[in-house]
């Protein structure tokens, strides 16, 4: 066996990485909650989980190229998000939308998310969050990213956990997860592998 098939062989056995972005520094959120129950599913399923808590992940003001900053909390936060095999975006829809601060994060970056899967755990009161959704898979379809067919998304969120932070119907949510995380397993391994054979630089 060559020294490139056993560092392959290892790199398809390491565990995958992910990075939880939750998108939302607003005050009295309710994204914590929905978060916290998403990275306990997640780390059930053998994940290793970083989760970037973009209210507690200062960014600047002023928005620059990506690459560019030499900004500490952006430097650390791109070695983070370039560390990560696969991302999870945790977002509310505000105003049809998604927040600005999730913007701002997300455009401060441009090689850390390419060739990698993402997916959404969104949230808010009818429409559950999936119009964020939606205006999220065409940012990240520009910065080379896969989105997963699959999101988890909790309509009128506000009754559909309990005080403990548990899914009022937890069997179907925590199915729901695990479909949805099944989806980034099979895509964060294929292009983690297909990385390694051939950088992606188109």
């Amino acid at each position: 066996m060559t020294a490139n098939t056993t560092a392959a062989a290892a790199t398809a056995a390491a565990p995958l990485r992910l990075a939880v972005v939750v998108g939302s520094n607003r005050d009295g959120r309710v994204g914590g909650v929905v978060a916290d129950w998403f990275v306990g599913q997640a780390r059930a399923g053998a994940w290793e989980v970083d989760v970037v808590d973009l209210a507690d992940t200062p960014l600047p003001a002023v928005l620059v190229p990506p690459g560019t900053s030499d900004a500490p909390e952006v430097v650390g936060l791109g070695a983070r998000l370039a560390a990560a095999d696969a991302f999870a975006v945790v977002t509310p829809e505000y105003n049809h939308s998604f927040p600005a601060v999730l913007k701002h994060a997300i455009d401060l970056f441009r090689e850390e998310w390419r060739a990698k899967p993402v997916a959404f755990v969104s949230y808010g009161g009818m429409g559950g969050g999936l119009r964020a959704v939606e205006q999220l898979r065409l940012v990240f379809a520009e910065l080379h990213a896969v989105s997963m067919r699959d999101s988890v998304s909790f309509h009128g969120v506000w009754s559909l956990f309990d005080q403990d932070g548990v899914p009022v119907d937890e069997a179907g949510t925590n199915a729901a997860a695990k479909g949805m995380l099944g989806q980034l397993d099979w895509w964060g391994r294929t292009l983690r592998d297909g990385r390694a054979v051939r950088p992606y630089d188109v």
